[in-house]
């Protein structure tokens, strides 16, 4: 298993990991659904949307660096959102994990996801996806592909790309219109898509 594979185009990192399984202790975790995310207008890939859309922080400092890392950041406050860098090292991207199912593990996830009403809800949205693997901030920084790494990332066959759907990314208020979210149409654990009040209105 290696970077190279993940160290590609924002989407082919994103289509490559669908499929995928991130480990976290016994908690397996398949991804079904992603979105991508370039860097700074200086790199290949100018994304507004992305935090390093401004160039190189202390808080994304990884996404500037090799890929197959592990990018987390805490989002409105409570939620852990996981994100895979990919693309050559010095150049920003990285990948969204924004939905899964569990495949190993249920009985830890159920306790960590009291409120999940249903078995495909407790990876479903970014948020429940940190969640369902006890992803912490102190996690940031892990070399997923690691096979000794606390937390790891399994990369699958890559999916038959008729089998994945795409369109814009979840919530963002700039580059509102990239099709740039992939995910596996029939896997009930994929999140509902919502419009930013704040993104300008759909190109026709």
């Amino acid at each position: 298993m290696s970077v190279d594979q993940l160290a590609v185009a924002p989407p082919a990192a994103a289509r490559r990991l669908l499929g995928s399984v991130l480990w976290s202790g016994p908690v397996g975790v398949r991804i079904v659904e992603v979105e991508a995310y370039g860097g700074d207008p200086g790199g290949p890939w100018p994304d507004p949307a992305s935090h390093s859309g401004r160039g190189p922080t202390k808080r994304n400092a990884v996404m500037f660096g090799p890929s197959g890392v592990l990018y987390v950041y805490l989002s409105y406050g409570t939620h852990i959102c996981v994100n895979v860098t990919s693309g050559p090292n010095g150049s920003a991207s990285a990948v969204l994990l924004r939905s899964g199912e569990v495949i190993a593990g249920l009985d830890e996830v159920r306790a960590r996801r009291p409120t999940a009403r249903a078995e495909a809800d407790l990876a479903r949205g970014p948020g429940n996806f940190g969640s369902s693997l006890g992803i912490t901030l102190a996690d940031y920084g892990t070399e997923l592909l690691d096979p000794a790494a606390p937390i790891r990332l399994v990369l699958n066959d890559p999916t038959d790309p008729e089998r994945i759907a795409v369109g814009p990314r979840v919530g963002v208020s700039l580059a509102a219109d990239t099709p740039w979210r992939f995910w596996l149409p029939d896997s009930p654990a994929v999140s509902t898509y919502r419009r930013s009040p704040r993104a300008p209105r759909p190109v026709p």
